[in-house]
């Protein structure tokens, strides 16, 4: 599995580093061994919303040649949803098997056209800028709709982590990764279509 996390100026670092930390896990197991993935931005550097900056290790790729490309959230969403560059780079993830957000990563996803037809979520506080790009805005933690996964807010991430852990690799790596990360928590509101 190739996986590409796309990070932006403004990004919320936890939502990325929640689940980054859980699902590069996927090389402990059997069936997932030998997953790669790649840092992926339009510039060779980004910085969050706190000012931390992180270096970016591939520009612009085609994210179509990604089996899952992950965006996070953060309030650099809010302007990245118009900006067409951005937007049209995300479309380049048409073919990837897996679209998958936390947060206000949402709201790319929307923008790009891939949640027309779809169920979604995000962070609770703004469900009402996701309701315009999709079918419908569901209230819980985790939405699955089709190869689409969104999740809610920054603490979602490592929920949103170890379902995928269970999606690739079974539900004993998930709990064995809850272990490593002294993770006590069975992630509640996950909906799936």
């Amino acid at each position: 599995m190739k996986i590409a996390f796309v990070l932006f100026n403004g990004v919320t670092f936890l939502d990325f580093v929640g689940f980054y930390d859980v699902i590069y896990r996927l090389n402990l197991f059997e069936p997932t061994k030998g997953t790669t993935w790649d840092i992926c931005g339009l510039t060779d550097e980004v910085t969050d919303e706190l000012g931390m900056k992180v270096k970016v290790n591939v520009l612009k790729p085609d994210l179509g040649g990604y089996d899952l490309v992950f965006i996070p959230g953060g309030m650099g969403t809010r302007k990245l949803k118009d900006d067409r560059e951005f937007v049209d780079w995300i479309k380049t993830a048409e073919p990837a098997p897996y679209k998958v957000s936390v947060c206000t990563g949402a709201l790319i996803w929307g923008a790009a056209g891939f949640l027309k037809d779809k169920k979604a979520t995000t962070h609770p506080n703004v469900y009402e800028l996701l309701e315009p790009y999709c079918q419908e805005v569901i209230r819980s933690r985790i939405v699955k709709d089709g190869n689409v996964i969104t999740a809610g807010g920054v603490a979602t991430s490592i929920d949103l982590g170890v379902y995928m852990i269970e999606k690739f690799a079974g539900a004993e790596a998930a709990e064995l990764v809850k272990k490593q990360l002294d993770y006590p928590y069975t992630a509640t509101g996950i909906v799936e279509w």
